[in-house]
């Protein structure tokens, strides 16, 4: 019984439960019929646009910076003790998530 918890055995029993669940889904999908609404983008009955978007990466880093704080942070105060120090420490956390949230 433990050959089955052994990594091999348990990824080739996983990948045949995979393969026999994706027929069967593929038996009720039914067949398919291609046409051009089914190959078009949902664009809520609006025009796509024709030029490139450009986005910035400023939204992207605000929310990077907010995650990396408040996960080093709550590293830091779950490896210390309760102390003077790890609350001025979680003080100091919400002032910098305040500020990356408001600004």
């Amino acid at each position: 019984m433990e050959i089955l918890l052994s990594p091999p055995a348990a990824f080739g029993i996983n990948l045949l439960l995979a393969a026999i669940l994706l027929g069967f889904g593929r038996f009720l999908a039914g067949p398919s019929k291609s046409n051009e609404m089914g190959r078009s983008t949902y664009t809520s009955g609006e025009a796509a646009p024709t030029g490139q978007a450009a986005p910035g990466y400023k939204q992207f880093f605000v929310i990077a910076l907010f995650f990396a704080v408040l996960h080093l942070g709550v590293l830091m105060i779950g490896s210390g003790g309760l102390n003077w120090l790890s609350g001025a420490y979680l003080s100091m956390l919400v002032l910098i998530l305040v500020a990356l949230i408001l600004g």
